[in-house]
C-alpha cells in the first residue's frame, strides 16, 4: 500500500512540475510608444492588473484604484502592468499609477466573461489568468495573488 501511495504521489508531483497554463488569458491591444499598438502576449513575462468597469468614474474603479495606489511602490518593482478596459468612453485613470487604456474596452470586458459591472483580473507572468473577481481587493490581496503565483515560485525553486 505504501508503494502505491508513494508512486501516485510520484507522478502527481511530476504532472505539477510541468503545469501548463490552465486559463490563458484573452489577448488584448493597447497603444503603445510611436502610434504603435502592443498586446498582452507581448507582456509575457511581467504581472498584468486588468481593470474592467464601465468607466474611470464608476465608483467601484475609483475605490480599486486608491486600494493599489497604497501599495504601489511594490508594485513597481516588481514590473507590473496596469490596464484598465471600459465599456464606456475612454477617459484616462486618474492615478499616480500609469494605467495603459486597452482598445475596445467593450470586446475586453465581453472576452473576460464581464458580466459583473466591475472586474479585477490578475494575470500572471506566464499569460495564466490567476485571479479573477467581481469584487474590489486591497492592495495587499493583488500583491499577494501577484507573489504567489505559479511562474514567480517556480522560478524561486529553481537553483
Amino acid at each position: 500500500m505504501k508503494k502505491l501511495f508513494a508512486l501516485a504521489f510520484g507522478f502527481v508531483a511530476l504532472l505539477s512540475a510541468h503545469a501548463v497554463v490552465v486559463r490563458p488569458a484573452p489577448n488584448f491591444t493597447f497603444p503603445a510608444p510611436g502610434n504603435k499598438s502592443a498586446s498582452l502576449r507581448s507582456l509575457r513575462g511581467q504581472a498584468v492588473v486588468l481593470l474592467i468597469g464601465d468607466s474611470a468614474r464608476q465608483r467601484a474603479v475609483r475605490r480599486q484604484v486608491s486600494y493599489l495606489e497604497e501599495i504601489y511602490q511594490q508594485f513597481a518593482s516588481r514590473q507590473v502592468v496596469f490596464v484598465a478596459a471600459f465599456r464606456e468612453g475612454d477617459a484616462p485613470v486618474k492615478s499616480n499609477i500609469p494605467f495603459v487604456l486597452a482598445n475596445n474596452g467593450p470586446a475586453v470586458a465581453a472576452a473576460y466573461g464581464g458580466d459583473d459591472d466591475f472586474q479585477l483580473v490578475i494575470i500572471g507572468k506566464d499569460g495564466n489568468v490567476d485571479y479573477q473577481t467581481g469584487k474590489v481587493c486591497t492592495g495587499q490581496r493583488v500583491r499577494d495573488v501577484i507573489q504567489n503565483s505559479f511562474a514567480v515560485q517556480a522560478a524561486a525553486r529553481k537553483p
